[in-house]
């Protein structure tokens, strides 16, 4: 069985995550969607509120499941034995980032590849600190979160701030 890892804070989870998240699904038997628990990070949600907005978004994905994590995520691919771990990429200066994350998972173990997935056009721009940014200035986020980050969204800051905003599944 081939599984893949796709890591990441989803602080909140994006449409531009979720593109990548339902792609590599259609490519591995299995895909173990791993939440982080980062200190260098302050999120918004707690781990508990991620989770759970991730699992509402993948409930109808039966080859997908949702974890959480706190240590090395060469540790995490060991324990659900995955193949690879699977980075989504909007730009160059992403590339940097997880080239470097990607060469000291092959240094812990080199069996396990890092696979880079490019996201859709329509999500290159797209990042979960933008997201929060707009919402908290009161400027609409239509069809680039899901419904059920926009309920929390507006729960956060209130209605009208998320005055307009109607997430897409």
């Amino acid at each position: 069985m081939k599984i893949a890892l796709c890591p990441g804070t989803f602080d909140p989870v994006t449409n531009g995550h979720l593109d990548v998240i339902l792609r590599t699904s259609k490519h591995f038997d299995k895909v173990v969607v791993a939440v982080a628990v980062n200190p260098e990070k302050s999120p918004m949600f707690t781990i508990e509120e991620r989770l759970a907005m991730l699992n509402e978004c993948l409930a109808d994905h039966e080859n997908i499941e949702v974890i959480t994590f706190d240590c090395l995520l060469v540790e995490v691919a060991h324990q659900y034995d995955c193949c690879c771990i699977v980075k989504g990429l909007r730009a160059m200066s992403d590339f940097e980032f997880e080239f470097q994350m990607a060469q000291f998972n092959r240094q812990m173990d080199e069996d396990i590849e890092t696979f880079f997935v490019m996201a859709s056009p329509e999500y290159t721009y797209l990042s979960s600190s933008g997201i929060k940014e707009v919402v908290s200035y009161g400027g609409s986020i239509k069809g680039l979160v899901p419904a059920a980050v926009c309920r929390r969204l507006e729960n956060r800051f209130g209605k009208g701030s998320a005055a307009g905003v109607s997430g897409k599944e």
